[in-house]
C-alpha cells in the first residue's frame, strides 16, 4: 500500500477555501490591481497640473478676506478638484475607448487592452462625481447649486471631437472653472471674484493652448478615422502658431492678475520664469517634429503651474501677511 500522504501536502495542493488567507489576499492583490489600473486610467498625477492655480486662486481669496489660512477649505477645494478631474478623465476614457482602439498611440489604453472593464470605469466615474457633489456641498450652498454648471462642460468635451474642430475651447471653459470654484468656496460668493475669472481664463487658455499641441500627434489618424480637432483641420503649423496665441494671451492674463491683486516682486519673478517654460515648450515643438511633445507636457506645463504657485505664496506669506 502507498504510504499515507503527509498532511502538509494535502494542505498545500487543497483549494483555497473562500475564507482562507490565501483567497482573501489574492482578492485583495486583485483589488489592488484594479484601483491600480483605474488610477493610470484616468492619469490621476496630472492632478499636478490643476490644483496650483485652485490653490492659488483660494489663497488669494483668503488673503483678501481676512488673511489667514483656512485649512479645511483648502481640503475640501483638493477633494473637489481631484474629484472633478477623476470623473472628466474617466467619463472621456470611456467614451473615445473605440476612437482609443483605433489609433496607434492610445491602444494601449487600459479601456482598449480590457486592463479595465466599462463597468469598473463607469463606477469609478459615478463614485468621483460623487466625491465631488459631496465637497462642494460642505464648502458652502453656492459651490453645491453652481457644482452641475461645472460638470457640464466635462461631459460635453469628450463629445466635441465629434461635432467641433475646436474641441480644445470645450476643454479650456472647463478648465477655467477651477480657479473660479475655488475663490467661490472660500467667499460663498461672486461678489469681487474678478480676479478668479481672469486667472481661470488664462488657466483655461493655457490648456487650451496646449492641447492645441498635444492634438498635433494624432493629426493624420484623426483624418483618416474621422476624428475633429484644429490640426487635423487646418494643420499642424497652424495649430501650433494658433497655440503661440494662446499662451501671449495666457501670459498677458497672468500679468493683469498679478496687478489687480497686488502681488510684488516674488510674483513676477515667477512669471519670468513662466515666460521661460512657455518658451521652451513652443521651441522644442514643430510641425515637422512632434518627437518632444510629451517633455513639453511634463516638463514645461508641470513647472508653469508649480513655478506660479510657489512665487505666489511666498508673496502672500512675505509681503502680503497670509497668516497659516
Amino acid at each position: 500500500m502507498p504510504a499515507p500522504s503527509d498532511p502538509r501536502d494535502l494542505a498545500v495542493s487543497a483549494p483555497d477555501s473562500p475564507d482562507s488567507p490565501a483567497s482573501v489576499g489574492a482578492e485583495s492583490a486583485r483589488s489592488r490591481g484594479k484601483v491600480r489600473a483605474f488610477l493610470d486610467l484616468v492619469a490621476i498625477e496630472h492632478s499636478v497640473f490643476a490644483l496650483p492655480f485652485a490653490y492659488l486662486s483660494a489663497l488669494t481669496a483668503m488673503q483678501v478676506h481676512g488673511g489667514r489660512v483656512r485649512w479645511g477649505d483648502l481640503l475640501l477645494i483638493t477633494v473637489a478638484m481631484v474629484g472633478a478631474r477623476t470623473f472628466a478623465m474617466a467619463a472621456n476614457r470611456i467614451l473615445d475607448r473605440r476612437i482609443d482602439a483605433r489609433n496607434p498611440r492610445t491602444a494601449a489604453r487600459e479601456l482598449v487592452t480590457g486592463a479595465v472593464s466599462v463597468r469598473t470605469a463607469w463606477t469609478g466615474a459615478a463614485v468621483a462625481l460623487v466625491v465631488f457633489l459631496v465637497a462642494a456641498a460642505l464648502l458652502n450652498p453656492l459651490c453645491l447649486v453652481l457644482a452641475p454648471l461645472a460638470v457640464v462642460p466635462l461631459v460635453v468635451y469628450p463629445y466635441g471631437k465629434r461635432f467641433t474642430n475646436w474641441p480644445h475651447a470645450i476643454l479650456a471653459i472647463a478648465q477655467a472653472v477651477g480657479p473660479v470654484g475655488a475663490w467661490l468656496a472660500v467667499t460663498g460668493t461672486l461678489d469681487g471674484s474678478w480676479p478668479a475669472w481672469l486667472l481661470g481664463v488664462a488657466v483655461g487658455l493655457w490648456i487650451g493652448g496646449f492641447d492645441l499641441i498635444y492634438a498635433c500627434q494624432d493629426s493624420e489618424i484623426d483624418q483618416e478615422i474621422g476624428v475633429h480637432s484644429v490640426p487635423a483641420r487646418y494643420g499642424r503649423r497652424f495649430a501650433l502658431h494658433a497655440s503661440t496665441v494662446a499662451h501671449v494671451v495666457t501670459f498677458a492674463l497672468f500679468i493683469w492678475f498679478g496687478a489687480l491683486v497686488g502681488f510684488g516682486w516674488l510674483w513676477w519673478i515667477g512669471l519670468a520664469l513662466t515666460a521661460l517654460a512657455f518658451g521652451y515648450q513652443h521651441v522644442v515643438v514643430s510641425p515637422t517634429d512632434l518627437s518632444k511633445v510629451n517633455r513639453a507636457f511634463f516638463t514645461a506645463n508641470g513647472f508653469v503651474g508649480i513655478a506660479l504657485f510657489v512665487f505666489a505664496l511666498l508673496d502672500l506669506v512675505i509681503r502680503l501677511g497670509l497668516r497659516a
